[in-house]
């Protein structure tokens, strides 16, 4: 049976959408924004392991912008209305871009602020046609974690490397293979920016940190973005079809139309080079592509209920609440089902891929330990209640991705 996000995000509670809210604008429940902000939080780690530093920007700009960055002649049909506001003219940002390049020109820059890195995960707005969007694969707001690093050109090949290793270290995290890389320059058609000199610069740039990391790739005309090449992260979804995740692009043509310079050690004004870089692509793109892969069952550390308590008869009640509250102090999600038989109360819990089991009867009081069960490995053990705890709590810091290697203990 194909394995569709859309039915196990309903059937799961992770996200619904609304007629009310309209289309391409899904809510996130409690228990997909438990896996979302799992996911930003980790993309800010990676980000700040990497250098960026975090900042906020306004999902508003002047129309101005976006016109001087060149993206309101490419993408004006792509974004919502413009909203007139005491004689200026603004507009949802279809990209995050054009506003960190405000927080770099914000303050004087010299080459010792180079790389000068920022992170965020913004959000941005692309009116796609209702008949166009469903799930969160394809929406209208996008959350996207976004870092972007200023650079001088010596540094860019080096910055793309970094960025790359980043990717990859977080695909070995969330269990994605990757199908292939991607360099993606222009087409003989399109309308692009710039000169065909810094077009060349930025190939060889991205070319120089596949080689430097021997990573194959394919080159592909016609697929870059407006300002420059990239390489694009390709992989494949549960059904096998290709898509973009993660990307990192090479852009001398922004820092250009902005103004942005920055001084040299030899006392003169330079132009620096931008590397957009998406690292776990959209939170929307991502989340879908990982629940269909998991069919529903994420790793550990990213399931909205990471212990799922059963307590046998109202008797040992207390029992299941105590270590629900041991489990929470110590940063595990746990749940306590109490209505219902065991045997309708384990079926649930395994149907909702909660992560474990934890039974508690009169044979775990008297031992101290806790009947744990992993339904994704079928793991069964009895350890003791601070042993788990202990265990899983290192299972889910170090962000395992596969559940009950320590029950067995």
């Amino acid at each position: 049976m194909t394995i569709d996000h859309r039915r196990l995000g309903r059937d799961l509670g992770l996200f619904a959408t609304s007629a009310e809210v309209g289309a391409g604008l899904p809510l996130w429940l409690p228990d997909g924004a438990v896996i979302r902000g799992e996911l930003e939080a980790f993309s800010l780690e990676q980000a700040l392991a990497s250098g960026c530093r975090r900042v906020y920007t306004p999902v508003l700009a002047k129309r101005s912008l976006f016109e001087r960055s060149g993206h309101w002649a490419k993408f004006s049909g792509e974004m919502f209305p413009e909203m007139p506001l005491g004689g200026e003219s603004l507009v949802l940002r279809p990209v995050n871009c054009p506003h960190h390049t405000q927080v770099f020109a914000a303050e004087g820059r010299s080459y010792r602020d180079l790389p000068f890195r920022l992170a965020e995960v913004g959000s941005m707005f692309r009116s796609e046609l209702s008949g166009v969007v469903g799930g969160l694969s394809r929406v209208r707001q996008i959350n996207l974690d976004d870092a972007h690093s200023f650079c001088a050109p010596d540094q860019v090949a080096d910055e793309v490397a970094l960025a790359l290793r980043a990717i990859r270290h977080c695909y070995d995290v969330l269990g994605i293979d990757v199908a292939y890389y991607r360099l993606s320059v222009r087409g003989d058609s399109g309308s692009y920016l710039g000169d065909d000199a810094s077009w060349h610069r930025s190939e060889r740039y991205l070319r120089e940190a596949l080689d430097e990391l021997g990573l194959p790739y394919e080159r592909v005309e016609g697929e870059a973005a407006i300002y420059g090449p990239k390489i694009d992260v390709q992989v494949a979804d549960a059904r096998g079809r290709e898509e973009t995740l993660s990307t990192v692009q090479v852009d001398e043509q922004m820092p250009g139309r902005f103004g942005l310079t920055y001084t040299g050690d030899d006392g003169a004004r330079h132009r620096p080079v931008l590397v957009h870089r998406g690292l776990l692509s959209s939170m929307e793109r991502m989340t879908a592509l990982l629940v269909e892969l998991h069919d529903g069952r994420m790793p550990t550390w990213l399931a909205p209920v990471q212990v799922r308590v059963l307590p046998v008869a109202d008797r040992h009640a207390d029992a299941a609440g105590a270590l629900r509250d041991e489990l929470a102090r110590a940063g595990v999600r746990a749940e306590v089902s109490h209505d219902g038989s065991l045997g309708r109360r384990i079926r649930d819990a395994r149907e909702r891929r909660d992560t474990y089991l934890a039974v508690l009867g009169d044979g775990e009081l008297a031992s101290g330990t806790v009947d744990v069960t992993a339904p994704a490995t079928q793991v069964r053990a009895a350890p003791a209640v601070a042993a788990f705890v202990r265990e899983l709590a290192a299972e889910i810091r170090e962000r395992r991705r596969v559940p009950a290697a320590h029950a067995a203990r």
